[in-house]
């Protein structure tokens, strides 16, 4: 009598777990499908991912989402209260776990997701309910009864349904976001509108930028916050060009512009201009406080021009196509999508998944302008640390001069060429204007006149 109460009871839990396959020992599990109730998550950048608990290793939980999708999230990169979730989640299970002293195992390895919990289970009862019959039969091998046969002929087959079940689910795998490898051509179809003046190559890995750093329009008219600094060309050549990556990567936690990258470019233009944070490198709103022109750009330390503001501009030019790329390989759209419809809605990062699946960047006219955080993982430069950090590799530019200082109350009104690789810069303080002339001639000598408000010149030459 008790050997059928046994036999009753493994039978109740076999066919439990192949009606019930949304619970397992281990983890919630399971499918969910459009309507059902999904937990929120909520990253350290403010994104919020939808999807219920289904198991953990190490520091890494893994959600299920709608239609059975499974996502790999590091604990560390949840804000405190989901941290909290996930680890009040992990305690639950194993608790668990513990009181049916249960020996599955939750394994994890390059996504794949072995569902060891019905593997296990199965095989154990499976082995447990063969022996079982092989015995009986052993010991009554001389009962004749058909309807005693019967019976355990039933179980063995529901032993080995159960198996085969259990083996087709533990091949079940984590369904991840693969982002293709971008083509050449898509990006190099960005910047054919620009060129001569860039000049484009790739290899395996990355797509690279070469340029003069001067852009094909006019400069610096507008600014009313000035350092005195003035464009001129930079080599952003050979071994020096930018660098996209043709593979992007999803990061973990995107790193936010707020708290890093407030040294070096965080984009390149289709025009060959990098693109930096909104940020300065003393954390304020270049655009709010009046560093920039009327093309969202400025010089930096180095007499280089590179923006800090979206070119929106660059879109009457380059139309439906990518006006900058990112240095984590994504693209930089303008106001519109990529087919023309109004910007769809932007995460933290600034940007969002296109109709391609595939995610981008869009640049506006409100902060943070082009970059949020980014939105794919980058290397950066293990000597600046955050905030001043940057992102490897990194074209660099090539000072000429020493660094000037900020002439308080200047607003620049006008910049012109005045002849082959000659500027003139105007400026004015109150009612009065003050002038930088600049020029260089084939042997890279740099001449720079400059007449302050009071008509008082000087002349220094550098020599590159």
């Amino acid at each position: 009598m008790k050997k059928r109460r046994t036999i009753f009871l493994l039978i109740v839990l076999s066919i439990s777990l192949l009606i019930n396959n949304n619970k397992s020992f281990a983890h919630e599990g399971g499918h969910y499908h459009k309507g059902d109730i999904l937990d929120s998550w909520t990253l350290l950048n403010g994104e919020v991912i939808k999807g219920n608990f289904a198991m953990s290793k190490d520091n890494n939980i893994v959600l299920e989402q709608l239609d059975g999708k499974s996502i790999v999230i590091s604990i560390q990169s949840l804000s405190k209260q989901s941290q909290d979730l996930a680890h009040l989640k992990i305690k639950k299970y194993e608790q668990l776990n513990s009181l049916l002293n249960s020996t599955i195992q939750i394994g994890y390895k390059n996504y794949l997701h072995w569902n060891n919990s019905y593997f296990i289970i199965a095989i154990l009862i499976g082995i447990f309910l063969f022996a079982f019959v092989v015995k009986e039969i052993a010991e009554h091998r001389k009962r004749s009864s058909l309807r005693y046969l019967n019976v355990k002929m039933i179980v063995v087959l529901l032993s080995l349904i159960l198996f085969v079940i259990a083996c087709k689910k533990s091949t079940e795998t984590v369904s991840v976001v693969t982002i293709p490898k971008t083509t050449t051509s898509f990006i190099d179809s960005a910047f054919v509108p620009y060129k001569p003046t860039v000049a484009t190559s790739w290899d395996n890995t990355y797509f690279y930028v070469a340029s003069n750093g001067f852009p094909n329009h006019n400069m610096m008219i507008g600014i009313t916050s000035w350092q005195q600094q003035v464009p001129i060309p930079q080599f952003y050549t050979g071994t020096n060009k930018w660098s996209i990556p043709l593979q992007p990567v999803y990061a973990d936690v995107p790193l936010s512009t707020k708290t890093n990258f407030m040294k070096g470019a965080v984009a390149i233009a289709a025009n060959g201009i990098p693109i930096f944070n909104a940020l300065n490198n003393r954390g304020e709103d270049s655009y709010l406080i009046g560093e920039l022109d009327n093309w969202g750009g400025h010089c930096g330390k180095a007499d280089d021009y590179h923006y800090h503001a979206a070119p929106l501009h660059l879109s009457t030019t380059s139309g439906s196509k990518p006006i900058a790329f990112a240095l984590d390989g994504f693209a930089v759209y303008g106001a519109n999508e990529p087919n023309g419809t109004t910007m769809q809605t932007l995460d933290t990062c600034h940007g969002h998944i296109g109709s391609n699946g595939v995610y981008h960047y869009h640049g506006t006219s409100n902060y943070p302008y082009v970059i949020g955080a980014m939105k794919g993982k980058v290397v950066t430069d293990p000597l600046t640390p955050a905030p001043e950090n940057q992102i490897l590799p990194q074209a660099f530019a090539s000072p000429l001069r020493p660094a000037t200082t900020p002439l308080n109350g200047a607003t620049i009104t006008n910049f012109i060429a005045t002849g082959t690789n000659a500027y003139s810069l105007t400026y004015k303080i109150g009612t009065q204007n003050g002038y930088v002339n600049y020029s260089w001639n084939n042997a890279n000598l740099y001449t720079f006149t400059l007449i302050n408000v009071l008509g008082v010149s000087s002349t220094t030459t550098y020599q590159r």
